[in-house]
């Protein structure tokens, strides 16, 4: 049995995207996730076809690196770009999709092949905080700033949204997420619905999506 609770928290940057934007609010989740082994806790049944959303986003990375790289710019791809950032309280880690380099500027890419989400913007933001501090030594002296590529728009993000506020909010949250007293649970079905966390771990995951709907005859 592989050994379950972590030495010391560990962040996914993506554990916390959607908690900074407000489109979720179960921090519960993201704390477990911290402190456990991903491979120690059984995964919930998904829907999502992994296969054709890995080669849609291939796809679309290959078409985004060939136009950087005809611009002049070197591209550094995914695992090139992964990072852990070593904070008081946890360890913050990330997989960056594209970073675009040219002398002493830098363009970190998100690529998206759903929906636009607020979210999207807040993972770029985090990156632009977290890439230049945890591969200093690769990007000293380098400015940065972002974009998130969908499939129809490019939405630009600028460093300067990494403001005192942003970086303050991310701080607290991590912070909450790597105390050892959990957060309490926000269960909804919308949120369960997509948490890979099951009822062996959360006794309140709301199963299915239609918990509680009735009828009526207005």
């Amino acid at each position: 049995m592989p050994e379950r609770r972590r030495n010391g928290p560990y962040i996914w940057v993506t554990w916390l995207t959607r908690l900074l934007a407000g489109e979720n609010h179960c921090e519960w989740a993201s704390h477990f996730r911290a402190h456990h082994y991903s491979n120690s806790w059984a995964k919930a049944p998904s829907d999502f076809n992994l296969a054709k959303w890995q080669m849609q986003h291939t796809v679309a990375l290959s078409k985004e690196r060939t136009r950087w790289t005809q611009k002049g710019y070197r591209v550094y791809l995914e695992g090139q770009n992964s990072f852990v950032l070593s904070g008081k309280s946890a360890q913050l880690a990330g997989k960056p999709d594209l970073i675009a380099q040219k002398g002493n500027t830098a363009i970190i890419i998100d690529v998206k092949t759903g929906q636009p989400r607020e979210s999207d913007l807040v993972q770029v933001l985090v990156y632009l905080y977290a890439v230049p501090l945890a591969l200093r030594r690769q990007y000293e002296g380098v400015s940065f700033s972002g974009q998130v590529v969908y499939g129809s728009h490019v939405v630009k993000v600028p460093v300067a949204q990494v403001d005192e506020a942003f970086k303050s909010n991310m701080a607290a949250l991590i912070q909450r997420l790597a105390a050892a007293a959990p957060p309490p649970r926000v269960p909804s079905a919308g949120e369960c619905g997509w948490c890979p966390i099951t009822l062996a771990d959360c006794v309140e995951r709301i199963e299915g999506t239609t918990s509680g709907a009735s009828t009526t005859d207005f």
